[in-house]
């Protein structure tokens, strides 16, 4: 049983490390076989066989079960990932209030915001991204910019 305790041990120690670069999912599995590991033991602790080594061991697996299970909680809420932030402008889509000649109002996340379209004039109603915060004002990529072309030219047909 103490062989199949470490060899248990030894593999949740492995794929939590491997899990770093595999994913929130072998965390898990990790949490899961440093927890089989504790309760192999533990059972051999209630079968009267406590020496202080087996306590070491238990305590072991514990640690290891609760680090993989933040860090598998941290991978699958994203909030363990370079690019989490709740409050993050970059990346979210909104639409021109009035039109975008470069300079204009813009609404995301049902705020009004002041912002530059970086590739050119757009109509209102268009689509935007916001790529850049600079203080309280947006740089933004508009879906359909006009690029000073005529009418003739935008035209199907």
């Amino acid at each position: 049983m103490p062989v199949i305790a470490g060899v248990l041990l030894g593999l949740a120690l492995v794929v939590l490390l491997l899990g770093f670069h595999i994913g929130p999912h072998a965390h898990l599995v990790a949490g899961i076989l440093g927890l089989a590991a504790a309760v192999s033991i533990a059972v051999r602790i209630v079968d009267g066989q406590s020496a202080p080594a087996l306590w070491a061991v238990v305590g072991a697996a514990v640690v290891l079960v609760v680090v993989a299970g933040l860090t598998a909680w941290l991978g699958f809420s994203g909030r363990g990932t370079v690019d989490y932030d709740p409050h993050r402008m970059e990346g979210l889509e909104g639409v021109a209030i009035g039109e975008l000649a470069p300079d204009g109002r813009v609404r995301v996340r049902g705020e009004l915001w002041a912002a530059t379209s970086v590739n050119g004039t757009a109509p209102a109603g268009s689509r935007i991204q916001v790529l850049r915060v600079t203080g309280l004002h947006l740089q933004v990529w508009a879906e359909e910019p006009d690029l000073g072309l005529d009418a003739a030219r935008r035209a199907p047909g």
